[in-house]
């Protein structure tokens, strides 16, 4: 019997999960390794931290999708890989063989890495990842602000950063909220138009931008790249993603920052055996952003896939679409919404938003029947 091994419940991996239950792979065995008994869906988490969702509204609870799918479940996480063997190390010190591996554990929070840039940060900062930890953690800082007001620091000016900080003012009313992007502007990677719209919003919030890096955290300051220290209650460490520190040894072909290079089929250059989708991975015949979107669009290409190889098929190239539509949470009950150059803002892309998300956390909680 062909063992199938799905590192991490990922957002491609709910979706091959939901498959599972709906049509089991005859003579595979399946194994999922992943330390959480739920996923917890990012694109609610700013709903989350503002107040609008309640942690349960947020989660895909993945007991009833395993027992559909008959799927083993390993509560672990990988701490390194052999690829020429086919073998993968846990965290208890325990080997696991594979015919198959899929990846797509998301996106991860190097705390080594980071606290060799930022010196203090481990002991002293709430990291975004993994999102479980943050969001037991997040409750106590809400208990914390309901004493006096506090002095929140946002590092990180990507899209988690600015919906983080909005998120903050939104819930932490007579608090204090700075954003330190670094060396660009909030939403760098956006275009002008939506640029601007940021801009004004966190003007609107009260928020501080700071373009400077974060050089250290000690406990009641961040020092800065300029020399200055920012007093801070609650430092956020929302950074962009970041590949697990086990794969430089797997192995496996990887990009420059240490993603698993795939090709057209979400399949590693180097061993065909190991497929890869989401954050995790890189597309080497084309640049795609990592973002949930393409996370989510990600599953049903790799479902069908793995389908095949396992069956003795070849795979199918899957080609993402150039253009997505972003969706980015403004703390109140407002959204920006972008589509290449096109840009809009207001309560109705929440509104928007809000389905969108809702609908992916009910199509996953209600796994189809056989």
């Amino acid at each position: 019997m062909k063992h199938l091994v799905m590192l991490g419940a990922g957002h491609a991996h709910v979706h091959l999960l939901s498959t599972l239950a709906a049509q089991p792979m005859a003579g595979v065995q399946v194994t999922l390794v992943a330390p959480f008994p739920r996923q917890m869906y990012s694109g609610m988490v700013p709903g989350f931290v503002a107040g609008h969702y309640a942690l349960e509204d947020c989660v895909i609870p993945l007991a009833p999708l395993l027992e559909k799918s008959a799927v083993t479940w390993l509560a672990r996480s990988a701490v390194g890989m052999d690829a020429s063997v086919r073998t993968l190390t846990l965290d208890d010190g325990s080997t696991l063989t594979y015919d198959v591996l899929s990846v797509n554990s998301g996106p991860v929070q190097d705390r080594q890495k980071i606290e060799q840039m930022m010196p203090g940060a481990r002991a002293n900062a709430l990291f975004v990842r993994p999102i479980e930890a943050f969001g037991a953690l997040w409750p106590q800082v809400i208990e914390l602000s309901q004493g006096r007001a506090l002095r929140v620091a946002v590092v990180g000016g990507g899209a988690a950063g600015i919906e983080l900080a909005c998120a903050a003012a939104y819930r932490l009313q007579g608090s204090s909220v700075t954003l330190l992007c670094g060396d660009t502007v909030p939403g760098a990677n956006y275009t002008p138009a939506v640029q601007t719209r940021i801009a004004h919003v966190l003007r609107q919030r009260g928020i501080t931008v700071i373009q400077e890096r974060a050089q250290a955290i000690a406990p009641g300051e961040v020092s800065l790249g300029n020399g200055a220290r920012l007093a801070c209650d609650v430092p956020l460490i929302a950074l962009g993603a970041q590949a697990p520190a086990w794969l430089q040894d797997s192995g496996l072909t990887l990009d420059d920052a240490g993603f698993i290079a795939v090709d057209a089929f979400q399949r590693s250059t180097s061993h065909t055996q190991v497929f890869a989708a989401g954050d995790v991975s890189t597309r080497v015949d084309r640049q795609l952003a990592r973002s949930g979107v393409y996370a989510v669009r990600a599953g049903p290409p790799l479902a069908k896939n793995l389908r095949a190889v396992l069956a003795g098929i070849d795979p199918t190239p899957y080609t993402p679409q150039d253009k997505t539509l972003n969706l980015l949470a403004c703390g109140d009950k407002s959204a920006i919404a972008s589509w290449g150059t096109w840009s809009a803002q207001g309560a109705w892309v929440w509104w928007l938003k809000n389905r969108i998300d809702r609908g992916f956390i009910k199509k996953y909680s209600q796994p189809a029947s056989r």
